[in-house]
């Protein structure tokens, strides 16, 4: 993820700032956002309302390119002003906001049905949000990214920080016969990308990483992909807090009318099944007895998340090897990365989400850039693409 200082610097530089509107009934928070944006030169706060109304009042006027939306207001509340704000702002990026509660949740998984962007969880109390670094960056980095997204032209994601990557980059594994790799005429300020062979044979399990607009894009694939799901399990890590995650895997397993449920540590990996791994929790594989199963763990985040994929994606190549097939869908940053070079190394494959239907293409985009993926696909072509794999298309 591009650092603040960088992306703020080469904003002011091309002379753009991103116009934010902020809205939330209670005065404290809304002063203390906007100390926050106000401190960056790339973010210019043009207005500090109480509530919805105000907003919808208002947003004619001001013409913001992003609003942070909090969910309870009086008045107009969030859930209610967003529609409106969209009809009369078609386009706006819409951040909702709200404490971590299971019915604030559920309404800011509803709002991003409805066209908000994404969201963002506030800590509890004031005290907390003053004291909360990783909200103020959280905060910070979602505006401008999701911002500039909507509103500018799209640069390619940026290389992730330097570190030592010895480990993902060692030849692969298993040997693998691999044809000429053919260009994939993508995006001109990109240049082509390189695509890898399909698999030659169907995979054991399917690994899926997502992020900002993951909701959404998880739908889209998990409802296409009946058939693959009964042959073989499907284990998703979204980054989301606690409670999300078990909301988002009821919605998930009542759309696709199979199990999907907060992963448990030591459960046995069956196909049929979708495991989601728990806000909070970073999930993994492992073997016990010769069978896969779940392990849930409580380290530290890692690339700025937890739960985070490159965890999913790293043991998932240990146990499954050439037979896993990680999808790397919608999401900012590089999480996914450094596990998507162990599934290659593994003799493993990788599809990605395309820079056209991703709310962000930066996870996507990164092991796209890297020449890590055997296809990079609209978000509505990649579950028929799964299933024909299955079917026997090696294509």
């Amino acid at each position: 993820m591009t650092t603040a200082f960088s992306a703020a610097q080469a904003a002011t530089a091309a002379g753009a700032r991103l116009r934010v509107m902020i809205v939330d009934d209670a005065i404290v928070v809304r002063g203390l956002f906007a100390r926050w944006i106000e401190a960056e030169p790339d973010l210019e706060l043009i207005a500090s309302l109480r509530n919805g109304r105000e907003a919808v009042d208002a947003i004619d006027r001001v013409k913001p390119d992003v609003v942070v939306l909090d969910v309870d207001m009086p008045e107009l509340d969030g859930i209610s002003a967003l529609p409106q704000l969209l009809s009369k702002r078609p386009g706006v990026t819409v951040i909702m906001a709200s404490t971590l509660t299971r019915r604030n949740a559920e309404i800011s998984l509803r709002a991003l049905a409805l066209g908000a962007t994404d969201y963002i969880t506030k800590p509890s109390s004031q005290n907390e949000i003053n004291a909360a670094t990783d909200f103020h960056r959280d905060l910070i980095e979602k505006i401008r990214c999701l911002g500039r997204r909507a509103h500018k032209p799209v640069a390619a994601p940026p290389a992730p920080p330097a570190e030592p990557m010895t480990h993902i980059l060692a030849p692969p594994l298993v040997p693998q016969v691999v044809p000429a790799a053919k260009p994939l005429h993508y995006a001109q300020q990109h240049g082509p990308i390189t695509l890898r062979p399909m698999p030659l044979t169907a995979p054991r399990a399917i690994l899926i990483g997502a992020s900002t607009g993951g909701p959404q894009a998880l739908n889209k694939v998990l409802t296409n992909i009946d058939n693959v799901i009964a042959q073989a399990p499907v284990l998703i890590t979204q980054h989301m807090p606690p409670t999300f995650t078990a909301i988002l895997s009821e919605h998930l397993s009542r759309l696709t009318r199979r199990p999907v449920h907060e992963a448990v540590h030591g459960e046995e990996i069956v196909a049929g099944s979708i495991y989601m791994a728990p806000g909070g929790r970073h999930m993994s594989v492992t073997q016990s007895n010769g069978a896969p199963v779940i392990e849930i763990s409580n380290g530290a985040p890692i690339n700025f998340c937890k739960p985070a994929v490159d965890p999913l994606f790293t043991s998932a190549a240990q146990v499954w090897g050439a037979r896993a097939l990680a999808v790397v869908l919608t999401g900012m940053g590089h999480d996914g990365l450094a596990g998507a070079h162990d599934i290659i190394n593994a003799g493993g494959h990788v599809i990605a989400q395309d820079e056209a239907t991703s709310v962000v293409w930066g996870m996507p985009g990164q092991v796209a850039l890297a020449g890590l993926c055997s296809a990079v696909l609209p978000i509505d072509d990649i579950g028929p693409k799964l299933s024909r794999l299955f079917a026997g298309d090696r294509a």
